[in-house]
């Protein structure tokens, strides 16, 4: 379960990152572009997002995540970048 938790947050850091590249770089200057990739990236960004917050619960007590450490888990899920830094720091082997 942990491996796929791993798995999990360093896959919707990338899709966090690829919406908000989606946004910022391809929005203005191709507007067609950006309708056709937001559904499947939103979309895979969302299932991930709910995948990363239900195995965070899942993983919780095998982690001995105290409450301000869970806290800090499911943060980092609204952060750029915060997923990548939790896979590092909060995942014990």
């Amino acid at each position: 379960m942990v491996k796929i938790f791993k798995a999990v947050a360093i896959l919707e850091g990338i899709s966090y990152l690829a919406l908000f590249s989606n946004m910022l770089f391809i929005k203005p200057n191709n507007f067609k572009l950006y309708h056709q990739l937001l559904y499947p990236i939103g979309m895979s960004h969302g299932l991930l997002f709910v995948g990363y917050v239900l195995l965070a619960f899942a993983i919780k007590k095998s982690q001995n995540w105290s409450f301000t450490n869970f806290g800090i888990v499911l943060l980092a899920s609204l952060l750029p970048f915060a997923t990548f830094y939790v896979e590092q720091k909060y995942i014990k082997k």
